[in-house]
């Protein structure tokens, strides 16, 4: 396993649509290894692959702490969405940066896992807002987008002075 360089705000790779996995072989099995260690060495609870440079449709999750509980989507689709759910969140690629986001509190997502076999899930709370950022990932989308106009440039204005003095 090794740990990745984690894309961060500004990287074109964050902005790229991806492409659906046609095969798991070991390459994607050997990335999958070396997201979960980028993941919980970054203290993160998912990661989509654009943010370790690659542009295709896979994620990660776990929101456990003790690292029990982790969710590999492969290709994964959120079919449906209900209910909710407003709370900080924060992403790997805007270190330090936290914002209310409103998402769906109960989704249904279906996916592929590591093994090839499909699933369809209902997750629910952290889970599902895990999930729902994780897939806007692989959509090109990212948290800043569902923040107000103003926020946003707030945001970007934030990272720029950082990038100028080197902290970014």
């Amino acid at each position: 396993m090794a740990k990745l360089e984690i894309r961060k705000y500004g990287d074109s790779i964050l902005r790229k649509q991806t492409t659906t996995i046609s095969e798991i072989n070991e390459p994607i099995k050997n990335l999958v290894c070396d997201m979960l260690e980028t993941m919980y060495l970054a203290s993160g609870i998912g990661l989509a692959a654009p943010q370790v440079g690659v542009s295709l449709r896979l994620c990660i999750v776990d929101i456990d702490p003790q690292q029990k509980s982790k969710i590999v989507l492969i290709n994964p689709e959120i079919i449906s969405g209900e209910g909710k759910l407003s709370i900080k969140e924060g992403c790997l690629s805007f270190p330090g940066i936290f914002e209310n986001v409103s998402r769906f509190d109960r989704i249904l997502v279906k996916y592929t896992d590591l093994k090839g076999e499909k699933y369809e899930i209902t997750a629910q709370g952290l889970v599902a807002k895990a999930v729902q950022h994780e897939v806007d990932h692989l959509n090109a989308k990212l948290f800043i987008d569902y923040l107000p106009e103003w926020k946003r440039k707030y945001i970007e204005k934030k990272i720029k002075k950082e990038k100028k003095i080197g902290n970014w």
